[in-house]
């Protein structure tokens, strides 16, 4: 099929879909002040609900192929979009686009409906929603301190086990709070070292002989989850100049870790182009320390606090827990080693994560990867079979969880959830019969407080400001070195309320498809 571009008009009249238990016809009839979305009460006859389906748009392509064959003439394209495509020298091909109200009557907007694209980060509304549904908004991560047996006189005869079951929550002072519960406890020698338990996903390590995703694999971004996710993998580096040289600690402090900034040379960049000049530091082991030497440039009189990982994550962990216990008093001899934890260990502390709700507003507000990867290896191990990978299980359970709210899945590929992948595709009419399927959800209210609002917080918090569409619209943004993309919802002018994907895909998407894609949605916002 070829890829089209046309004007669609939606009757938004009564279609008298049944309503199977659990659906939900309420609308989200205005956004309220600070950009809130609001649902009315819902009506007492549901199945009149004024409402457009997704199996209407699924509808366009499947049932009439013959408007659907060619692409129409670029006068049928909304003037803002034709101009902007114009003006930016792309054509309408690099486009996927559905826009059409839930509410009202307007005409909507198809462009390569079922063309699957790369989505960047909008990826990250199929992960949530299926895990707000799957996973549950209460559901939370953990992490736990385990023993052989039960300590006696003080002392843990053989090794604490840490036990990493996705707790995005766990970070140094948390780990700091689990190791004070066990001196709480009375425990004061740990005689068997310590084991790092990250078996909750198959494999363990996934960051092990990855191809780095670009050439920045020591930013946060890049960072590529296990089960135990303490403090996200990260260390804080806090970089210092004037006009001799610059200096480099880390927080937390470790006794074993020695930073050279020796071979880092001064500029007269402004302190805020630091990243200009900045080299992948080097790393090294040795008896048991590991060095870290600091490369590139860095302007002069200077202050910058870095969250890197740069550190072997193993490491890392048996460092801090063998330092944090030592500072709360404590003795601890014996191995460092990642395994698992005995069936029949038991549970002297407990660390549990924020319920899942409150941490999805991290993976769509802030487009947090890592986050998100870490949810979607929730997902899988949730339902993986004995054996089975854990990203293929994620796979599975998106791939299911859509069949069975009835979205086609043809052409869609899962990687890591995050949409930080070069592999990831969905095409726009799944996007937008997803976001359907969620309006009309008990999750509703969950997802939208999730999603960044335009010109007042998250990726969008500078975006349309000072325009019709500031405070109206829900969108999760997407950008990768060929994508710009935004998938949600928006509000018209009429207060009438749209589901709206846009997705464009080229080269010099993020240099010239930006305009393009905000056209789109402008054009959405609109009196119509």
């Amino acid at each position: 099929m070829n890829h089209t571009a046309q004007t669609i008009t939606y009757r938004n009249t009564s279609i008298g879909i049944p309503r199977s238990k659990g659906d939900s016809y309420g609308r989200l009839d205005k956004i309220g002040e600070n950009g809130a979305m609001q649902r009315p009460t819902l009506g007492s006859n549901p199945i009149a609900a004024r409402t457009v389906s997704y199996r209407w748009l699924l509808a366009l392509c499947t049932t009439t192929l013959a408007a659907c064959a060619s692409a129409p003439p670029p006068s049928t394209l909304p003037p803002p979009v034709r101009a902007a495509l114009d003006k930016a020298g792309l054509g309408p091909e690099t486009l996927g686009v559905v826009a059409y109200p839930l509410t009202g009557k307007a005409a909507g907007l198809a462009i390569n409906p079922h063309k699957a694209q790369q989505p960047g980060s909008t990826m990250k509304i199929v992960t949530t929603l299926v895990a707000l549904d799957r996973l549950g908004t209460n559901a939370r991560g953990r992490t736990d301190l385990l023993a052989a047996a039960p300590p006696q006189g003080g002392i843990v005869e053989g090794p604490l086990y840490l036990r990493g079951g996705a707790d995005s929550d766990l970070d140094w002072d948390s780990l700091w709070g689990l190791l004070r519960q066990l001196r709480e406890q009375g425990v004061q020698e740990i005689r068997g070292g310590l084991v790092v338990d990250r078996q909750l996903f198959n494999p363990p390590r996934l960051d092990v002989g990855a191809t780095p995703f670009d050439a920045s694999p020591e930013f946060q971004y890049n960072v590529i989850p296990d089960a135990l996710y303490l403090n996200s993998s990260l260390l804080s580096y806090v970089l210092r100049s004037d006009d001799q040289g610059v200096s480099v600690r880390t927080s937390p402090a470790l006794k074993n870790l020695d930073l050279d900034t020796s071979a880092m040379l001064l500029n007269d960049n402004s302190c805020a182009q630091w990243e200009a000049s900045w080299v992948l530091p080097q790393t090294s082991t040795e008896g048991g320390r590991m060095r870290v030497r600091f490369l590139g440039q860095f302007p002069k009189n200077c202050s910058q606090t870095l969250e890197l990982q740069l550190l072997d994550r193993q490491w890392l962990t048996a460092a801090v827990v063998r330092q944090l216990w030592e500072e709360l008093g404590g003795r601890i001899s014996g191995p460092d080693a990642e395994g698992g934890t005995p069936n029949s260990a038991v549970v002297l502390a407990t660390h549990m994560g924020r319920p899942f709700a409150e941490v999805a507003r991290g993976m769509m507000k802030r487009s947090d990867n890592p986050l998100t990867r870490l949810t979607y290896l929730r997902l899988g191990a949730l339902n993986a079979a004995p054996g089975e990978p854990t990203l293929a299980a994620a796979s599975r359970v998106v791939n299911d969880w859509l069949r069975a709210k009835g979205i086609p899945t043809e052409g869609l590929v899962m990687d890591n959830g995050s949409g930080l992948s070069r592999s990831e595709r969905i095409s726009a009419q799944q996007m937008a019969a997803l976001l359907e399927n969620a309006y009309r959800s008990p999750v509703a209210p969950e997802l939208l407080g999730t999603m960044p609002v335009a010109g007042v917080d998250g990726t969008l918090g500078r975006r349309f400001k000072d325009t019709p569409v500031q405070g109206r619209a829900r969108l999760k943004t997407g950008t990768l070195r060929n994508v710009v993309a935004l998938a949600g919802y928006v509000q018209d002018q009429d207060n009438n309320t749209w589901i709206v994907v846009a997705m464009l895909n080229h080269d010099e998407a993020p240099a010239k498809g930006r305009p393009v894609i905000d056209s789109i949605i402008q054009w959405v916002a609109a009196p119509h």
